[in-house]
């Protein structure tokens, strides 16, 4: 860009009344939600919000900071962003989530570039930060170029975090889905109160609270009136939703309200913690009509000592118990875990044991994250850190097997017939995307298929699956229903 250039565009930035705001947004579907929420106050307020990072006077970046490789995406999105803001096309730049919440010093030091912070119990000041930067970005533009940096370097941070805020009012506004239009996620707590020794979370978002049954059912009704065809229900942890309010987990209670909803078709919920799900959960599940049999249960390890080193409650008998009872009773479930390798300490036998317990349960979704030493956790304290080539090594074992088991799953869905939620139409126009209940959005895999007439995102339509991979399944729209 010529200085002549970047004068006009200083200037039109001056005289234009409406600025355009972009969001980029990292990390889990919660962070997506509260993306979501800040979207929809920064269009309430007045601002454009535009896709293209490059058009906004104004960019949100909201980090994760769950893990090191999800703080480096931040560190490394944050610096792509103030690459723009030197070339004179952006204005601002604004650092929100788990990520600022944690190092918002450390991230205006390291990047400078940066002119504001609201932590993840800031958001709904972000409309206040917006305005914060533009007022101090003012002065920048219009100065000289000779003293533009000096400006710069002399502008004050704007910090947005207040912790004595532990409601969620919030996450009453409306949001502006990111989403494909046919599924929303619905976000029933904050913060957990679980101390799992590798997790830097409860430090982060504070203690496990729960939103009223009441709230979470308004908010559900209106994304449906939006034509939202799937609820995906997430929290820090499910199983424990209402239990801070009332001293029992309520989570039987919402289902059962969100199960009489019309216009609803489905009902996903994740990050169910496998000891506390109790037979009223499972009986809950099995009777609401569209809840759909997939449980989302995070076990983490399954050797005794390395869970006890986690600090996770339950043992590995007891998640084996689980998986047997839903199989059990609710046939045809599926069932996705995480699972940590190379958690300090960890053998070769207890390493061993993992993988053999994934030849033999053969669940049908799997994540492996590589331990990550996060500061300030107990973990990172522990002696006995694994040695990074063998925690790499480790992973491509785990994966090697869980691909196996997924490719074999797949292949027994070959000619059976299964309701897929269209997504998306593949960039050759040939295939239609969508999922069955058996894959989570964002998670898993997606179900292709050739359609015998024209669909629209949203709609339900019924595929027989004809070729198997690894992760995706491929198939032809038929009119017979399994």
């Amino acid at each position: 860009m010529t200085g002549e250039t970047m004068k006009k565009e200083n200037v039109n930035k001056q005289n234009r009344s409406c600025l355009r705001i972009g969001m980029i947004s990292l990390g889990c579907a919660k962070n997506r939600v509260d993306s979501e929420i800040m979207l929809g106050l920064i269009k309430n307020a007045g601002y454009e919000i535009t896709n293209d990072i490059e058009l906004a006077d104004i960019v949100v970046v909201n980090t994760c900071g769950f893990i090191e490789s999800s703080k480096e995406e931040g560190i490394n999105t944050l610096l792509d962003v103030a690459q723009l803001k030197k070339t004179g096309r952006l204005s601002g730049i604004i650092a929100a989530g788990c990520l600022a919440q944690r190092y918002g010093k450390e991230i205006t030091a390291l990047i400078p570039e940066v002119d504001a912070v609201v932590g993840a119990f800031g958001y709904s000041n972000i409309c206040d930060a917006i305005k914060c930067v533009w007022e101090c970005s003012k002065k920048v533009l219009t100065d000289r170029p000779e003293n533009r940096s000096a400006a710069e370097k002399s502008r004050s941070i704007c910090y947005f975090d207040d912790r004595e805020i532990t409601d969620l009012d919030y996450l009453e506004g409306e949001r502006i889905l990111t989403t494909p239009a046919c599924y929303a996620y619905l976000k029933i707590a904050e913060g957990c109160s679980n101390r799992c020794t590798y997790c830097a979370i409860p430090s982060i978002r504070g203690p496990y609270r729960s939103r009223p049954v009441e709230k979470v059912v308004r908010e559900a009704k209106k994304l449906i009136s939006r034509g939202v065809k799937e609820l995906v229900v997430v929290a820090q942890d499910t199983t424990m939703y209402g239990t801070d309010i009332s001293g029992k987990s309520l989570l039987p209670e919402l289902l059962e309200a969100l199960d009489g909803i019309e216009e609803l078709a489905f009902i996903r919920i994740l990050y169910l913690y496998p000891d506390e799900i109790t037979d009223e959960i499972i009986d809950a599940i099995g009777k609401a009509k569209k809840v759909v049999p997939y449980f989302d249960i995070p076990l983490q390890h399954i050797n005794d000592n390395v869970l006890k080193r986690m600090n996770r409650r339950g043992n590995g008998k007891m998640y084996r118990d689980v998986i047997k009872k839903l199989r059990e009773r609710i046939p045809g479930c599926i069932i996705r875990t995480s699972l940590i390798t190379g958690f300090p300490g960890e053998t070769e036998e207890e390493h061993r044991e993992l993988l053999e317990f994934l030849r033999e349960t053969r669940l049908e979704r799997v994540g492996v994250f590589i331990y990550s030493r996060e500061e300030g956790t107990p973990a990172a304290r522990m002696n006995d850190q694994v040695h990074p080539s063998t925690k790499k090594r480790r992973y491509r074992e785990l994966m090697a097997a869980q691909q196996e088991v997924s490719y074999n799953f797949n292949s027994s869905r070959v000619g059976r017939v299964f309701p897929v939620l269209v997504e998306s139409v593949s960039d050759d126009g040939i295939f239609y995307i969508g999922r069955s209940y058996m894959e989570a959005p964002e998670e898993d895999g997606s179900v292709f298929f050739a359609a015998k007439k024209e669909h629209s995102i949203g709609d339900i339509v019924d595929v027989k699956v004809l070729v198997a991979e690894e992760y995706d399944v491929t198939g032809e729209e038929t009119g017979d229903s399994n």
